[in-house]
């Protein structure tokens, strides 16, 4: 690659770092929120959801985005957003204003990841993708991982609203700088919105997370109207925006084009990344409850102890990217998804009483085995799309990122609640109980994982597929 090309990939990844760190640096924050902001557990997990629910939103139209305004328009408006959203919360004189904040602030974060990686495909040979894409892998994986050790250690010392503050800087400055070197390296081509399709994008996309994410909320009781209503009318509007977008594609007009699934290579990584996206989050969830709930750990150790888990992922991406370059996907996320499952297995024996450096060694391992996955997932999907539906291709990642997470977030909390009070009914004592509730919760997540380690054995490198001629404009 040309130096230029080189500087607009590493600012790029820079950017997408910080932003996509604040989709979990809220997490730990909740309850300094509820003390401060005067609101409940119910309605402080809007912080969390808000951001979720607007990043499905955004991110299927982005597929749009990239192939109208120039790489150089998207930036500055994804790093705009952001910071204007950042510095709104962290001057919010209310709840309500904060949650707006966040909503502000994942727009522009649900621009930057496929931006990120539709300039990577377009910019960096297949050759040399693995390594590169070991990067972006640092970027999606250990920024979620780190954001509650980040903000755990912030808030031992300093109010809430220096989470954003310390951020704000830092945002800025990355503005500044893609202002003065961030060159437009894709084409564009003029075309329409679809306005029917947005509507049904943010009605079906939006309310599958809303519902999964007031299935977490509500502890999974399932009882609440509001909880069926909103899947219930996700359902219907991804389909209806599915059937829209298979008729827009015959014209080049769709806002998601879905010919992308055309490859059995690049569905088999989003089935892959979608079962993976959500036991990470789950995990991420599940995790520090039970560290604080059961192990009485406060919220500054539970951050220092799943930093290493990050750590390992960010250290191992750029070794892994080399590995795919040489030998393929398969040899890379078949030991890793089993790493995965192996580790959910065992997080099922979990007691009251089990010493926290076995915990400490199951998220590193479990983090290695993501680690081993990711890479080759990314650079293998996006790899089996023509270039033409590179922007698309990276639209459906951040898609399935988002609804993988909140699906595997709710499912987690949801058993671990019903377990837990069904055990409380019975006279359990809390600690007892909510181990309990753990237990089955990772039991969930290694089922789930075992389609993983079954769908791992068919992903291949795109260089081995046929040719892409079925792709068809």
């Amino acid at each position: 690659m040309s130096r230029r090309d080189s500087r607009v990939i590493w600012l790029l990844l820079a950017a997408t770092f910080v932003v996509i760190l604040n989709e979990t640096i809220m997490t730990v924050a909740i309850p300094k929120l509820m003390d401060d902001l005067h609101v409940d557990a119910l309605a402080a997990q809007w912080l969390s959801t808000a951001f979720m629910l607007t990043m499905a939103v955004v991110i299927p139209i982005t597929g749009f985005l990239l192939q109208r305004f120039t790489t150089r328009a998207v930036f500055i408006a994804a790093m705009s957003l952001f910071s204007l959203g950042t510095l709104s919360a962290a001057l919010a004189p209310g709840f309500l204003v904060l949650v707006a904040a966040r909503v502000v602030q994942a727009s522009g974060t649900a621009m930057m990841l496929p931006l990120l990686m539709t300039t990577l495909m377009t910019l960096v040979p297949p050759a040399k993708r693995g390594r590169t894409m070991g990067n972006v892998s640092i970027v999606i994986s250990v920024a979620p991982a780190i954001g509650p050790t980040i903000s755990g250690f912030i808030l031992n010392y300093l109010a809430w609203r220096w989470i954003f503050l310390i951020v704000l800087p830092i945002a800025l400055v990355m503005l500044l700088i893609g202002i003065r070197f961030v060159e437009n390296v894709t084409e564009t081509q003029k075309s329409r919105i679809d306005v029917l399709s947005v509507v049904l994008s943010a009605f079906g996309f939006g309310g599958l997370v809303y519902g999964l994410s007031v299935s977490g909320e509500s502890s999974g009781s399932g009882s609440g109207p509001m909880l069926w209503i909103s899947l219930g009318v996700g359902v219907v509007a991804l389909t209806a925006f599915i059937l829209r977008q298979l008729y827009l594609q015959r014209r080049d007009r769709a806002l998601l084009d879905l010919r992308t699934f055309r490859s059995p290579i690049f569905t088999v990584a989003i089935v892959l990344m979608a079962i993976s996206t959500a036991a990470m989050f789950g995990v991420i969830i599940v995790l520090p409850l039970y560290l604080q709930h059961v192990l009485h750990l406060d919220t500054l150790s539970t951050g220092l102890l799943l930093l290493p888990g990050g750590l390992v992922m960010g250290l191992a991406a750029p070794f892994v990217g080399r590995l795919y370059d040489r030998f393929g996907p398969r040899v890379l996320v078949v030991p890793g998804s089993i790493l995965v499952s192996l580790v959910l297995w065992s997080l099922t024996m979990v007691t009251e009483h089990t010493p926290v450096g076995m915990v400490l060694a199951a998220h590193v391992v479990m983090s290695l085995g993501l680690a081993l996955m990711f890479t080759p997932l990314f650079t293998a999907g996006l790899g089996a799309v023509p270039p033409h539906l590179y922007s698309h291709g990276s639209a459906i990642v951040g898609t399935v990122q988002q609804v993988g997470g909140a699906a595997g977030t709710a499912l987690l909390v949801a058993v671990l609640t019903l377990q837990t009070n069904a055990l409380l009914a019975t006279g359990a004592s809390l600690d007892a109980a909510t181990a309990s509730g753990v237990r089955v919760a990772f039991l969930a997540a290694a089922i789930i994982s075992l389609f993983a380690v079954a769908g791992s054995f068919f992903l291949r490198k795109p260089a081995d597929a046929p040719a892409e001629a079925a792709f068809a404009h």
